[in-house]
Order: structure tokens, then C-alpha cells, then sequence
């Protein structure tokens, strides 16, 4: 399940575009060109259209759904029919948004969920019979270069090493990175990608276990499960832990950062790009665990609907903050989505 990536400069776009359209011209493509990404996570489905402006890009239409694809994935090992429905419905609404934008050009990625589940195969085909939308299961690696490229530009500056992570549904991956040169992308020195995410470990445990009189012990053990997880990439790190820095993308980190702002509801606006300090970040978890399933859905930007995987995803990040000792941890409400439409316009000739 882990893996490793040795020292490698980081391509502006991976090979094999499956849902790229040909062009003949030589040149870059037309700046009115739109281009979308598709995430299908273990949890989320999201997608992102946005158009190249100078140096950067436009979003034009955005839309994110929890499916739960992954529910149920860790005791049976395959997708429930119910599940599949829920990821199939939200598809179907971003197949809409494809057609309605005149998007060109377009990649679809499926990660953990789909590479674990016996019948992954079997819904990638429904998904495009039903939605005409070619999913691309994309491995451990490709899934942590994406999220890099996409959120790359939100670590603090600074010329120590930097630990980039993002906590899924099924999985986490980490890929320890070294500044590039210039404005160029960091390099990836080493990357791992662990059997865990807020899905996963919340049925390793149980519910019950977490919302029980002894759910401060299931949390401490959920978070053991996650550095046991990290071990081997710990043994990777440097052991030198000065000037290094920190950044995470996913929904754990945006949501735990809307906590600690007190926010009466999530805005992207006050989020991506914020900066935490550690000691904050770690008694916001603490607290989390400590409460209930009703005092956890009564916090704002948690809800009902996130408030039985967020004390994994704290698990998850203690861990981190455990093997990572950075002083403040960077907020990014950017990752996937954002380095697949950096890599297209890259390959379509735009400097992004």
C-alpha cells in the first residue's frame, strides 16, 4: 500500500491524458479554452472548471458533494450498491455542468476507494455508461504529485524541507518536498501513501467506539494506528527538524481551521492560505475528541454531516504533527483538482 518516491523534478503534467482532446495547433491553446477536473475520492466528488488568466486561472464553475463511495469499503472490500448510486447521482451532475460550460478539455481521476474495492472496475464502466464521464483510477503516486502541484504555492517561504499532506477518505498521503529553483515547483524527495483516511479509520474503530464514555481511549488508539502507519516514512525524513514547514490539504485541515477561526460558516476566502500554530491546531483536536457525536455537529463548520469522520481526521493529523514538528501547519483549500488543471494548461502551453 505505501510506496516511495526517490528525488524526482516535478513534470508540469503527467503522461497519458485520457480525457485530453487532441489539438493540431501548434501554439497554446485559446485563453477561453475551458478546462475541468473531477476528484472522486473516498468521500468527496468534486469539480472544478476554470479558464487560464495570465500566470494563473479563472474558476468558472465548481460543485462538491459527499458520496460516502467508500462506505462499508474496509469490512466487505467492495462498493455498496448505495454508495455507487450516491457517486453516481453526483457525477451526473457534474457530466451537466461539462456540457453547459462547452468544456474542451478534461481529466477524471478515482483514488483509494476505487483502487481497493473489488468491483472498482465494474463502476468505472457504469459511471461511464450513465454519466459518459471516463474515470482514470490513478495510483498512490500520482494522486500525492497532483496534490502537490495544486497547493505547492501556499507553503510559508523558507529553504528548509517541507512536509505536504493530504488526509482522504481511504487514505493519506505525505511527500516530503525540497524548494525548486526560482518559481519553479518543489522537488519531491520522498512520498508514502498510508491505508488511512477518515473513512477507513473511523471503521477500523467503530462508532460506537467513538461516541462511547471511552472514546477518548478509541481516539488515542486511532491515532496510534496512523503514526504505526507512518513509521516507515518517518525513516525517511531528515533528522535535522529545523526551518521546516508544513502544509495540508483536505477537508480535515480547512474544517479544524474554520474551528479555530470561529467561523459561523466555511469561507474559502479566510481559509486557503492561512497559517496555524501547531499548539492550536492539537488542542482544537483534543477538544473534538472529547465531545460527542451532538456537540461536535453543533460546531458550525463540522455539522452533522462531518461529524462522525472528523475525530479521524484529527487522529490522522496529531500523527503527522507527531512525526513533523513544524511550528505553524499551512491551510490549503486547494489540492487535486487544482494541480490536474495546472497540469492541462501547462501541457496546452500556458504558463501557470
Amino acid at each position: 500500500m505505501a510506496s516511495h518516491q526517490p528525488s524526482a523534478p516535478m513534470p508540469g503534467h503527467p503522461a497519458g491524458q485520457r480525457n485530453s482532446r487532441p489539438r493540431a495547433d501548434a501554439g497554446a491553446a485559446p485563453s477561453h479554452q475551458s478546462y475541468a477536473a473531477i476528484d472522486l475520492g473516498t468521500n468527496n466528488c468534486r469539480l472544478l472548471i476554470a479558464r487560464p488568466t495570465g500566470e494563473g486561472f479563472t474558476v468558472v464553475d465548481a460543485f462538491s458533494r459527499i458520496v460516502r463511495l467508500g462506505e462499508g469499503l474496509a469490512t466487505s472490500g467492495r462498493l455498496t450498491d448505495a454508495a455507487m448510486d450516491r457517486a453516481v447521482e453526483a457525477l451526473g451532475v457534474c457530466a451537466d455542468k461539462l456540457r453547459r460550460r462547452r468544456v474542451g478539455i478534461a481529466r477524471s481521476v478515482a483514488t483509494e476507494a476505487c483502487r481497493r474495492a473489488a468491483n472498482g472496475r465494474h463502476f468505472i464502466e457504469r459511471v461511464r455508461k450513465e454519466t459518459g464521464i471516463v474515470l482514470e483510477i490513478i495510483a498512490p503516486q500520482e494522486e500525492a504529485r497532483l496534490a502537490v502541484l495544486g497547493c505547492h504555492k501556499l507553503l510559508e517561504p523558507g529553504d528548509g524541507p517541507a512536509l505536504i499532506f493530504d488526509i482522504g477518505g481511504g487514505s493519506t498521503e505525505l511527500v516530503l518536498v525540497e524548494p525548486g529553483e526560482g518559481d519553479a515547483a518543489p522537488r519531491i524527495k520522498a512520498w508514502w501513501s498510508a491505508p488511512w483516511g477518515v473513512v477507513s479509520l473511523t471503521e477500523s474503530e467503530g462508532r460506537e467506539a467513538l461516541e462511547g464514555p471511552d472514546r477518548v481511549a478509541a481516539y488515542s488508539r486511532m491515532r496510534e494506528r496512523a503514526r504505526h502507519a507512518f513509521a516507515r516514512f518517518t525513516e525517511m525524513l531528515p533528522e535535522n527538524k529545523e526551518n521546516i514547514r508544513l502544509l495540508g490539504t483536505s477537508g480535515t485541515v480547512t474544517t479544524l481551521a474554520s474551528v479555530h477561526l470561529a467561523l459561523p460558516s466555511y469561507d474559502r476566502r479566510a481559509v486557503d492560505g492561512l497559517h496555524v500554530p501547531i499548539g492550536a491546531m492539537r488542542d482544537i483536536s483534543t477538544m473534538i475528541a472529547e465531545m460527542d457525536f451532538t456537540e461536535r455537529s453543533g460546531l458550525p463548520c463540522i455539522g452533522a454531516e462531518r461529524a462522525d469522520l472528523v475525530v479521524a481526521g484529527c487522529a490522522i493529523l496529531e500523527a503527522i504533527l507527531d512525526i513533523w514538528p513544524a511550528e505553524q501547519l499551512g491551510i490549503a483549500d486547494r489540492g487535486i483538482r487544482e494541480g490536474i488543471l495546472r497540469s492541462l494548461m501547462a501541457k496546452d502551453g500556458h504558463v501557470i
